[in-house]
C-alpha cells in the first residue's frame, strides 16, 4: 500500500490544526459534534456483527472494537483533563500509553455496547460542563508532559471535536469500502 494511501487511512479528515482565533460559532459548531457524536457512532457500529467489530479500520490499525473503547476511554481522559484545568492552576496532566490501553484484554473483547454507554453519560457530562463556562474559564489550560505545551480548554474543545470525527470518519470509510 502506497504511504499517501496509508496517509489517507491514518488521517481521513487531517490532523488537528488550531485555529489562531477561536470564535463563539466555532466554539459552538464544536460542542455540538461532542453532543451528537454518542448517538451517531451508536447508529453507524450498532448494526455491525461480531466479524465486522474485529476488521482494523487500516492495515495494522485497531479494530472497530478497539476504535469503539478507544474513543471512551480518550474521552474520559479529556473529562478529567478539563476538570483539573478548571480547578487547578495550569495542572501537568496525566499522560497515558492509549497503544498500550487498545491492547488490553477489555479493550479487545469487551461487548461495545459498554463503552458506548459510558461515551453517552461522560459526553452528556462534558456537553452540560462545556455550555455553562465562561469565556475566561475556556482561556485556563494545562500542560501536557509531551512537549510541555500549554493547551486552553477552548482548543481542548476542538481537539476532542476533531477526534470525534476523526475516528468516525476511520469507521465510516471502512464501512463503505467494504460495503456493509
Amino acid at each position: 500500500m502506497e504511504n499517501d494511501t496509508l496517509e489517507q487511512l491514518r488521517y481521513p479528515i487531517g490532523k488537528f490544526e488550531a485555529p489562531s482565533v477561536i470564535t463563539e460559532p466555532l466554539l459552538k459548531e464544536w460542542v455540538s459534534v461532542l453532543e451528537h457524536l454518542p448517538q451517531r457512532l451508536e447508529e453507524m457500529v450498532k448494526p455491525l456483527n461480531e466479524q465486522q467489530l474485529e476488521t482494523p479500520y487500516r492495515p495494522g490499525g485497531w479494530t472497530v472494537r478497539q476504535l469503539v473503547h478507544h474513543i471512551s476511554d480518550s474521552h474520559h481522559n479529556s473529562y478529567i483533563r478539563f476538570k483539573w484545568a478548571l480547578t487547578e492552576q495550569n495542572p501537568v496532566i496525566k499522560a497515558y500509553d492509549e497503544k498500550a490501553w487498545a491492547e488490553l484484554f477489555d479493550t479487545r473483547t469487551a461487548p461495545i455496547q459498554m463503552s458506548l454507554d459510558h461515551l453517552r453519560a461522560i459526553h452528556a457530562k462534558l456537553v452540560y460542563l462545556l455550555k455553562g463556562l465562561s469565556k475566561e474559564d475556556l482561556k485556563r489550560s494545562f500542560i501536557h508532559p509531551d512537549g510541555n505545551v500549554a493547551t486552553t480548554l477552548e482548543e481542548n474543545v476542538g481537539r476532542y471535536a476533531w477526534h470525534s470525527n476523526h475516528h468516525f470518519a476511520h469507521i465510516a470509510n471502512l464501512i463503505e469500502r467494504e460495503g456493509w
